[in-house]
């Protein structure tokens, strides 16, 4: 899908880590972390991506658990991010993901279109998610096997109830 210039899209994944950072168990997937993020910084249709001093987003909290770690990113569209996704170390990182992290029933990545230049906050990728938990699939909060194109994406409105959050 390509998407006018107007948009690009905007990507958070969260994922609750088996382990410490700092244990033996993830010392690969720490190791990894510089290079695929260099990887991605230089992909063809790579944006932005959500960083704290330290250069990845591990320190940065998600839904208040500090077992979960979030990637979130914006790229110039769903093409630029799948091809990303799927070559490379980072292919590699997603073929060992199991090592590293719990397994848990709902959904942990979405993705929506933001306006060209907008850096979306945590607290709104949390939105969205949530949103796409509650709802599913929709122009407001969706995923690769559920995409929409840019345009209105307003969120449909009603309550989300208490049991979406990340309770495994």
């Amino acid at each position: 899908m390509t998407t006018s210039a107007a948009y690009q899209l905007a990507q958070v994944n969260i994922a609750r880590l088996k382990a410490p950072l700092d244990s033996p168990q993830l010392k690969d997937f720490v190791a990894s972390l510089d290079p695929v993020n260099a990887d991605a910084d230089a992909a063809d249709g790579f944006v932005w991506r959500l960083q704290d001093d330290s250069g990845d987003a591990t320190d940065v909290a998600v839904f208040g658990d500090e077992w979960l770690i979030i990637n979130m990113s914006v790229w110039r569209d769903t093409n630029a991010l799948t091809a990303f996704m799927y070559q490379g170390r980072h292919r590699e990182m997603l073929a060992r993901r199991r090592e590293w992290f719990e397994r848990v029933q709902e959904a942990m990545a979405v993705l929506w279109w933001v306006p060209a230049g907008h850096r979306p906050t945590v607290a709104e990728a949390e939105s969205r998610l949530l949103h796409l938990r509650t709802h599913g699939p929709t122009p407001y909060a969706f995923t690769f096997r559920t995409s929409f194109a840019p345009g209105a994406a307003e969120p449909v409105s009603m309550a989300v109830p208490e049991d979406l959050g990340c309770s495994v």
